[in-house]
């Protein structure tokens, strides 16, 4: 017997505009233009007893309108289920399109949908995601990202982290990898030297550097007491990661852009990384999240995921080992909440599900939508 059963799923394609075009190391060195919009994919389930579940995923650059399509076509093997039966549903819908494989768009796909079963099972008992997985905190410690990409002057990312610490934010990551290591050096010098020695400092070179490169930079950044340095090398490149990390005092981290648990996997059994980063929304939502995160923990790894702050931070609430939550304001206007931050620390909302209601802005910006129903 089952208490409730899902009655619609609702897909819908939003593309978020950027104020200001970004650029980090892989525009710098020709590998991508600068990125101007966010495609977000939206998923909201209705049951026959009146609850609803919203999760969400993204794509930066290309592959949003592939997300969609996969999203919409799977669909609606969801109508009739237990939406209670979360890693049922999973697997029953990663095998409805399992010839475009187990990994990436397609489980991208899926994600959002997972996440909004999540949030539907959290609002019908009443609590916060991270109170119905099982929390070990309600605060996790954040960084800020966004103040200091590349393309941002020096004098502006120094501005950038006074406003961040001022806000609350504990901690500031800096982009480098610029094709000039001497700008790295000195940026993330000044950077230092403004924060001072007591506040976290990481560095996000997003893949590019070759091995030589990133030997002569951790060697050069490692005085500087960085929190960690991220992605020096290609997401790949295991054996490199893992040679940095026995190498260097400095923690390497790394993850983000790998697209299932069974890539984390072999990133963690090759030693690959000191801090691991995966992403929901990119490995195929919370239930793979928690997967990986049992076995991350297992290796004793530390967590910071990536990206996806409104998600991330229930789960990072979650982790045993004290984890990081990277705080982006890019995605803000999509909801009508705001997360929470005090004292170095995100707030874990006390509402139930995520937590997240979505906004009127939002909707404006919906490219496509669809509605499946029995």
């Amino acid at each position: 017997m089952t208490s409730d059963r899902i009655t619609s799923v609702r897909i819908s394609s939003v593309t978020l505009p950027l104020h200001t075009p970004i650029s980090d190391a892989k525009v710098l060195t020709g590998r991508q233009k600068p990125m101007t919009e966010v495609a977000l994919l939206f998923a909201e389930i209705g049951t026959e007893s009146g609850h609803e579940g919203f999760g969400f995923g993204y794509s930066k650059r290309a592959g949003g309108p592939g997300q969609y399509a996969h999203a919409r076509e799977i669909a609606p093997e969801l109508i009739g289920e237990d939406p209670s039966d979360i890693d049922r549903l999973w697997t029953k819908l990663v095998w409805a399109g399992a010839s475009v494989g187990r990994s990436g768009l397609s489980t991208q796909a899926i994600a959002a949908i997972d996440v909004a079963l999540w949030d539907l099972k959290a609002k019908r008992a009443g609590l916060p995601l991270a109170k119905l997985i099982g929390a070990h905190r309600d605060s996790v410690r954040c960084y800020n990202t966004s103040g200091g990409f590349l393309h941002i002057p020096i004098e502006e990312v120094l501005d950038n982290t006074t406003a961040s610490r001022e806000r609350g934010i504990g901690g500031v990551k800096l982009k480098v990898g610029h094709p000039d290591w001497r700008v790295d050096l000195e940026r993330v010098t000044k950077v230092r030297e403004h924060l001072g020695d007591d506040v976290p400092l990481m560095v996000d070179a997003n893949q590019q550097w070759d091995r030589p490169a990133a030997q002569r930079m951790c060697r050069r950044l490692d005085p500087l007491d960085l929190v960690w340095i991220e992605e020096p090398l290609d997401a790949y490149d295991h054996e490199g990661h893992a040679a940095l990390a026995r190498t260097f005092d400095t923690s390497i981290a790394t993850g983000e852009m790998l697209t299932s648990v069974a890539e984390h996997a072999e990133l963690i059994r090759a030693g690959g990384a000191d801090i691991i980063q995966p992403d929901a929304p990119r490995i195929g939502g919370i239930t793979q999240f928690l997967k990986l995160a049992a076995l991350a923990e297992h290796h004793r790894l530390q967590l910071a995921p990536h990206y996806a702050m409104e998600i991330h931070l229930h789960l990072a609430a979650t982790y045993p080992q004290e984890p990081w939550v990277e705080h982006f304001e890019w995605l803000e206007p999509l909801f009508n909440e705001r997360m929470e931050i005090k004292d170095g620390r995100m707030l874990v909302p006390d509402r139930p599900g995520l937590g997240l209601t979505v906004s009127d802005q939002a909707r404006a910006w919906t490219v496509d939508s669809v509605t499946v129903t029995a």
